[in-house]
C-alpha cells in the first residue's frame, strides 16, 4: 500500500473541514439562480439588480452573486453591504432566536435597547475590498473565505435554519430599498429551503420585518421605517405566501 506525503493529507484535511462547512448551504449556482428569479417578481421596490452574500456559522463568506449580467449591472457598494447583512443576522441570531437586519433597526437608534451596536464589529476592508476585480461576484469573490464582519442595521439579513433547526449561517442581500432587500432575502431563503426559523420578535413569532414605528418611534422596539407601501404589503401577506417553516 502506498504511503500518502504529508502535503496530500493535510490537503485532504482541509477539504473534509471544508466540506463539513458548507454543508447545507446553497451552491454558487443555485444561490445566483435563485436570486436572479426572484428580483424578477414584484418586491415592493426600484426592481434593481441585486447582490446576494452568504455566510457561515463562523461567519465565513461561503458565496457572493450578483443577479445582473455583469458586477456592474447593480451598485457596486452594495457588494459589501450584503456581506455585512449576512454576518449581521448570523451574529445576532440563536438556535432559538432568529433575528433579521430589519429588526435591529430601532434598538439600535439612540436610547434604544441595542444603541452603539452597529459600531461594533467592523468590516475587515483588507477581506472586503482586497483581490481582483474580475473575480467579484464569481465562486472566486475576494471575499470568499474570508471574515469579512460588519453590522449592518436595516432590512436584507436573514439567519438561514435546515430543516432540523440547525442555525447554519445566513444571507444578506442588497441593492434596492432596504424594504425591498428584505422582501427579496426572505423569498430566496424560502425557495432554498432554509426558513425553519424557530422564534422571532415579530408578531408572528418569526424573523419578518415589523412596521409599527409611529412618529418616529417603535411600539415593539423592533420597527423598520416603511420604505413604500407596495413592500410593507408584500412583507404583512409572507404568513400567508411565504411562511417560515416548522422545524422535522
Amino acid at each position: 500500500m502506498r504511503i500518502m506525503n504529508s502535503n496530500l493529507i493535510a490537503a485532504l484535511a482541509l477539504v473534509s473541514v471544508s466540506s463539513v462547512y458548507a454543508g447545507g448551504l446553497p451552491t454558487h449556482t443555485d444561490l445566483q439562480k435563485t436570486l436572479q428569479e426572484v428580483v424578477k417578481e414584484e418586491n415592493g421596490g426600484f426592481g434593481l439588480n441585486m447582490w446576494a452574500t452568504i455566510v457561515d456559522r463562523d461567519g465565513v463568506v461561503k458565496g457572493v452573486v450578483f443577479s445582473g449580467g455583469d458586477r456592474g449591472d447593480q451598485w457596486p457598494g452594495s457588494r459589501v453591504i450584503s456581506a455585512q447583512k449576512a454576518n449581521t443576522a448570523n451574529a445576532f441570531s440563536l438556535p432559538g432566536l432568529s433575528l433579521s437586519t430589519a429588526n435591529l433597526f430601532s434598538a439600535v437608534q439612540p436610547g434604544g435597547s441595542l444603541y452603539g451596536l452597529q459600531h461594533s464589529n467592523p468590516v475587515d476592508t483588507r477581506a472586503a475590498y482586497g483581490g481582483p476585480s474580475s473575480s467579484i461576484g464569481t465562486e472566486n469573490d475576494p471575499m470568499a473565505g474570508k471574515k469579512v464582519g460588519g453590522v449592518n442595521v436595516f432590512g436584507g439579513g436573514l439567519a438561514l435554519y435546515d430543516e432540523k433547526g440547525v442555525l447554519l449561517g445566513a444571507i444578506g442581500v442588497s441593492g434596492d430599498s432596504s424594504c425591498a432587500d428584505h422582501n427579496i432575502a426572505w423569498k430566496v431563503r424560502d425557495k432554498l429551503k432554509l426558513d425553519y426559523v424557530p422564534g422571532g420578535v415579530s408578531p408572528t413569532k418569526d424573523d419578518n420585518i415589523v412596521n409599527d414605528i409611529v412618529d418616529g418611534t417603535s411600539t415593539s422596539g423592533w420597527g423598520h421605517p416603511v420604505c413604500s407601501a407596495a413592500a410593507a404589503d408584500i412583507a404583512k401577506g409572507f404568513p400567508n405566501t411565504h411562511p417560515v417553516q416548522a422545524k422535522k
